[in-house]
């Protein structure tokens, strides 16, 4: 387990959980690792609790009475609030977690978690937020372009809308365009975690890209190679 020393004391950090005994449990791990912690019980609590201060990351639980997880997220995004927040859920369906995603958040991790899968995940999103991206260049490959700087994704000249986290994978497929990226590979450069986790996040990620770049008469442009992961057709 990371020590309090490695982690600065200035991130802050809010938890969102309804489930009074992890709630406290969270609170006491995630202070213990050196954050700085602020909890609330309920969709509406966390609300407030947004409006009246700043945090450096949200985890956020996707069931939750008043207003549930996902409708803060939503509310969150809308107002402009860029806060990395990795959903908590218990559902294990792949368009639940779709659903979180297209919702805006960063990550997600399916209940019950080790908290050093916990905490590397948020070091995990603080890194990709704090992180200027590094590609100016304009990315090709078939019908589609991709610039990170500018955010921006066109298919057949048409322009694409993705999450940050869509557009990045998408892009290293695209810069790797005929060779086959694995999972292990695209977890280390996407989400920047140096281990393979518990959940399916590249495939729902794969999921969502797929059915954003999906036109009529357009073949789809990622190729799932079994057993080993995704490759860009060029």
């Amino acid at each position: 387990m990371q020590s309090p020393s490695e982690t600065p004391a200035a991130v802050r950090i809010l938890v969102v959980e309804d489930d009074a005994q992890l709630n406290a449990l969270l609170v006491r791990q995630l202070s213990a690792l050196g954050y700085d912690v602020e909890s609330a019980e309920d969709g509406r609590a966390a609300i407030a609790t947004l409006a009246r201060a700043q945090f450096d990351a949200v985890l956020l639980d996707r069931m939750l009475p008043a207003i549930e997880g996902v409708e803060v997220l939503r509310r969150m995004r809308a107002e402009g609030v860029e806060t990395p927040v990795i959903l908590l859920t218990a559902l294990g369906l792949t368009q639940e977690r779709v659903e979180g995603l297209e919702a805006g958040a960063d990550d997600y991790i399916v209940k019950p978690f080790e908290i050093d899968e916990l905490n590397a995940r948020i070091r995990a999103v603080l890194r990709r937020r704090s992180t200027p991206a590094a590609d100016n260049a304009t990315l090709s490959a078939g019908d589609v372009t991709v610039s990170v700087l500018r955010h921006r994704v066109t298919r057949a000249g048409k322009p694409i809308e993705l999450q940050k986290t869509e557009l990045k994978l998408l892009a290293e497929l695209v810069r790797e365009a005929g060779s086959v990226l694995s999972r292990k590979m695209l977890i280390e450069r996407v989400w920047g975690y140096d281990f393979v986790p518990t959940t399916n996040i590249v495939d729902v990620h794969i999921l969502k890209l797929r059915q954003r770049l999906e036109m009529p008469g357009l073949p789809d442009p990622i190729a799932t190679v079994r057993g080993v992961g995704y490759m860009f057709r060029a």
